[in-house]
């Protein structure tokens, strides 16, 4: 593939991100290292016009610099998405009706030739939280429900359990209920806007005080080294936005049998980027929408996440040409 390719990222406020843990800026580092041309993109700046996708983009090089991450390489533009050999959605959750349609564009995008990255019928059809009754045989005792008399009993059933929203992020909405119950009435209530929203019920799981590992998945393999996020003290979220530590591990056996039992489906899926949530020898999340702690899991290992995944969107796109 000798034409130097055009790569177009759709993501947060560049801005706004943290540069030395943020895993966006590691894939446009290994896309750029790689002599590939970048477009940078927000959701807002997506469109159809005529059945055609349109994107406000630009162009612009990036360095691993924590105080100057990027600079632009001309001005904003809007173009037709078509352009671009292949983009990658990153933005983060919540997973609203703002996230929704740009998948929409994204799958029109898809359709006028350009392979988009996770794929966008997938981004909408995987639920980080519900994607996992998929497989059950990996999860521990779950329920999703708005039911609230259902959420209730589910307590009584299993005494200690964790609740939270379907469309969160960064440990944002999760609550405890320990057997004593405090509470969880209100709980309930709050999370499930009184029976209106599903949520999601699980049961509490000790093995987070060594650490919610992140295993990263890319084109349905592990990469065999993870970042166990460990909670702090009094804490009971492991997520490192709420106050987590992390420890970065090899991967243990049941991280592997776990990610053996998934990579299939994601492979099939069109889910090229993914991260398993594990703890202790559970499956309790599966990420697709904007995956992290790539940059944690190089640091310690010296290990090239971006490099890896972007060798698979190469193939594949050599797949397809």
């Amino acid at each position: 593939m000798s034409r130097k390719l055009r790569i177009g990222v759709v993501m947060d406020p560049i801005a706004s991100i943290k540069p030395y843990k943020d895993t966006t800026l590691a894939l446009m580092l290994a896309a750029q290292a790689r002599g590939w041309a970048l477009e940078y993109l927000e959701s807002g700046g997506l469109m159809v016009d005529r059945g055609q996708a349109w994107g406000r983009m630009r162009a612009v090089r990036v360095q691993d610099d924590r105080q100057h991450w990027f600079d632009w390489d001309g001005e904003s533009r809007l173009a037709p998405l078509r352009e671009l050999d292949a983009i990658l959605m990153r933005v983060d959750p919540p997973f609203d009706m703002n996230y929704i349609s740009s998948t929409y564009v994204l799958e029109r995008a898809q359709a006028e030739g350009v392979s988009v990255f996770n794929r966008p019928q997938s981004l909408r059809d995987c639920n980080e939280k519900l994607y996992t009754a998929w497989f059950p045989e990996l999860a521990p005792p779950t329920l999703f429900a708005r039911d609230t008399s259902r959420l209730r009993a589910f307590h009584a059933e299993h005494g200690d359990v964790i609740y939270k929203p379907l469309d969160g992020m960064g440990g944002s909405g999760i609550f405890r209920v320990a057997s004593d119950g405090l509470n969880l009435g209100a709980v309930i209530e709050q999370l499930s806007d009184q029976g209106r929203r599903m949520i999601v019920a699980q049961k509490y799981l000790p093995a987070i005080a060594d650490g919610d590992k992140r295993v990263l998945m890319i084109d349905g393999e592990p990469v065999p080294y993870c970042l166990a996020r460990v909670p702090m003290a009094g804490e009971t979220r492991g997520n490192l936005a709420a106050g987590g530590s992390g420890r970065p591990q090899p991967l243990s056996a049941a991280d592997r049998r776990i990610a053996a039992a998934v990579g299939p489906e994601l492979r099939r899926r069109g889910l090229l980027f993914v991260g398993l949530d594990v703890i202790g020898e559970h499956l309790t999340e599966i990420n697709v929408t904007s995956p992290t702690c790539a940059r944690e899991i190089d640091a310690a290992f010296g290990t090239d996440i971006g490099g890896l995944l972007m060798d698979a969107i190469a193939l594949r796109l050599q797949a397809s040409a």
